[in-house]
C-alpha cells in the first residue's frame, strides 16, 4: 500500500498564445479548473495504476469537493483533514506548444500537524511505501516515522528545495528528480547522484526519457513518442505509476517502462489529475 503525504490544489488553467513576459498583460484564449497539486496527481496516478493509496493531506472549506473527487478516483481519503485555511491552488498558464508557467498558493497544504500525519502512518504496515513531495510540510517527521515502522520512503524532490532535500537524504529509499533538480542537488551537496547513499535514484529527462542510478550502475530509458499538448502533471503521473508498480511487485525496469508509457499519454492531454490515464488505457494503447 502507498501512503502519500501530498498536496491537494484547485488548479485554474489559462490557455495563452505565449507565456507572459515581465510586465505583460495577456488575454487568455481559454479557461478551465480541476483537481491538482503534485500530491493529488500522484495519488490519482497510483490509484489508476491499480495500487491502493491513502492520501495524507488537508483542504480548506472551499476544497471539500477535491476530497470527494479523490475518493471517486479510488483514493482512500480518511486522512485528509479539513482546516479553516483556504485550500491550496495553482494558476497555470499554458502556451500553444504545451509549455506552462505556474503560480502556486500552498494554503492548507502547509498546515499539517504531526498528529494528522502520525495517525495515518500508525495504520501502515512494514513494506508499505511512504510517498512525499515538497508542496506540504511535515516531511522530516513523516520520513522518520516511516523508517521506524519499516516503510519504504519515495521522495519526489519538487518543487525543489536543496535544504529540505539534504535533510531527507539519509531517510530516502527512492529519489525522483529532474535534470535541473539533480544539478541543483549536486551543487548543494557536492555529490553526484550515485554518491548520495540512496538505493535508487531516478532522474527524469523529459522527451529524452529517464535514467535509473543504483548500486548496479546507470541505465537509460527512452521516452515513448507523444504529441505534446500540455506537460502539466506528466512528471507526477510518472512518479505515481512508478511507485504503484513497485508496490505491486514489479521490478524497476518494468516499473519505469510502465511509468514512461503513462507519461506519454498524459502529455497529449490538457489538465492534471482529472485526465491522468488509467491502466486499461495504457494496456490498450501499447497492447499489454
Amino acid at each position: 500500500m502507498i501512503w502519500n503525504l501530498g498536496s491537494i490544489n484547485i488548479d485554474n488553467f489559462y490557455e495563452v498564445p505565449h507565456l507572459p513576459l515581465p510586465g505583460e498583460t495577456l488575454a487568455a484564449t481559454g479557461f478551465g479548473f480541476g483537481l491538482g497539486g503534485k500530491g493529488a496527481n500522484m495519488s490519482v496516478a497510483a490509484a489508476r495504476a491499480a495500487a491502493r493509496v491513502s492520501h495524507i493531506g488537508a483542504v480548506g472549506p472551499n476544497g471539500r469537493w477535491t476530497r470527494e473527487r479523490l475518493m471517486e478516483y479510488g483514493v482512500d481519503v480518511p486522512h485528509i483533514a479539513q482546516l479553516d485555511t483556504p485550500t491550496g491552488h495553482a494558476n497555470i498558464v499554458i502556451d500553444r506548444h504545451g509549455e506552462n508557467s505556474i503560480v502556486l498558493f500552498h494554503g492548507a497544504n502547509v498546515e499539517l500537524t504531526e498528529a494528522i500525519i502520525g495517525a495515518a502512518l500508525t495504520e501502515a504496515s512494514p513494506g508499505d511505501f511512504l510517498l512525499m513531495q515538497n508542496e506540504t510540510n511535515g516531511q522530516d517527521y513523516a520520513a522518520e516515522t516511516a523508517q521506524a515502522l519499516g516503510l519504504l520512503v519515495a521522495y519526489a524532490a519538487a518543487p525543489f528545495d536543496a535544504k529540505v532535500t539534504e535533510r531527507l537524504l539519509g531517510k530516502i529509499d527512492l529519489l525522483i528528480l529532474n535534470t535541473v533538480e539533480a544539478q541543483q542537488l549536486e551543487e548543494a551537496t557536492g555529490k553526484t547522484a550515485d554518491a548520495l547513499g540512496i538505493t535508487d535514484v531516478i532522474i527524469t529527462l523529459g522527451a529524452q526519457g529517464c535514467k535509473w542510478i543504483s548500486n548496479g550502475g546507470e541505465k537509460h530509458f527512452d521516452a515513448y513518442p507523444a504529441e505534446v499538448v500540455d506537460t502539466t502533471g506528466a512528471g507526477d503521473t510518472f512518479t505515481g505509476y512508478l511507485v504503484a508498480a513497485l508496490d505491486r511487485g514489479m521490478d524497476m525496469d518494468a516499473a519505469i517502462d510502465l511509468a514512461l508509457k503513462a507519461a506519454s499519454l498524459m502529455v497529449a492531454r490538457r489538465g492534471t489529475a482529472d485526465v491522468i490515464p488509467d491502466l486499461k488505457e495504457i494496456q490498450d494503447q501499447y497492447g499489454l
